[in-house]
């Protein structure tokens, strides 16, 4: 499950999708998000469920990729469903004990559990489709007025980006932790789930090792580069907007747009 954590992975590729500027790429998953947190009925999951199928299929991601970010929050799916399954009031089902399903129960968690599944798989295809370069510039240019206020916009933008990038190495990291500790007889896949959770443990110390020293070597090589933050500091890519990052923003603002009409009239 651990090799299933695609958050950060950069997928090079000569799309749409690829080829839209960071800026407007930002915006849009944040209009996304707005729109998503306003769709309350079928006919608004069945429009953003459109709109992230098309969107996967303009950046030509594979869908086994698609699938696999979603399988290490099984757990998250499974307790969102119980909660909202079981704890949710209206006409009553099934009851045993304690619990009662209710049909506004099973609309409401089947509505979380999509919510989540296009909420995720939406802002992944941003670091799919974005170098951790280009995504550092875009939310840069995108906060660069709070330098007015003397905040460190570059430094949080790198911070932001350094954090995305070093997301799949930690991944691998664990992965080889793990094979090591299988090695010497350690046991991760069977038993009860605290049996699984105890026997992680062990690998927390040699990540967090594994993390500092790697921190500590990419804080020499910027070093070694000169890097002193982004006062004086000039781009190899000079950020554009295109008629097609325009054209991008409108259908963002229009998906907004219709879910707040769709929302207003109930629908």
């Amino acid at each position: 499950m651990i090799r299933d954590i695609t958050l950060g992975q950069f997928f090079p590729g000569n799309t749409i999708a690829h080829r839209l500027d960071p800026r407007s790429k930002l915006i849009i998953v944040l209009l996304f998000i707005v729109a998503l947190f306003l769709a309350k009925s079928y006919i608004s999951y069945g429009v953003m469920t459109a709109v992230v199928i098309a969107c996967v299929a303009i950046s030509r991601i594979k869908l086994k990729t698609v699938l696999r970010n979603l399988k290490p929050l099984i757990l998250i799916f499974v307790i969102t469903a119980f909660v909202n399954l079981f704890y949710t009031e209206g006409d009553v089902l099934v009851q045993f004990w304690v619990f009662k399903i209710t049909v506004q129960g099973i609309v409401r968690a089947c509505q979380m559990l999509l919510r989540i599944a296009l909420l995720i798989t939406g802002t992944f295809l941003l670091t799919y489709t974005t170098s951790p370069l280009a995504l550092t510039d875009g939310m840069e240019s995108l906060l660069s007025p709070l330098k007015k206020l003397h905040l460190p916009v570059h430094e949080l933008a790198m911070m932001m980006s350094i954090a995305l990038r070093f997301i799949p190495t930690l991944v691998e990291e664990t992965d080889k932790i793990m094979s090591a500790q299988k090695a010497r007889g350690a046991n991760f896949d069977t038993g009860k789930f605290t049996d699984k959770a105890k026997a992680l443990l062990p690998l927390l110390v040699p990540l967090f090792v594994s993390a500092f020293r790697r921190a500590d070597e990419l804080a020499v090589a910027m070093e070694c580069r000169c890097y002193h933050g982004g006062e004086g500091r000039t781009r190899m890519k000079v950020l554009t907007m295109h008629t097609c990052d325009v054209v991008a923003l409108l259908l963002g603002l229009a998906l907004l747009a219709g879910m707040i009409v769709l929302r207003c009239f109930g629908l």
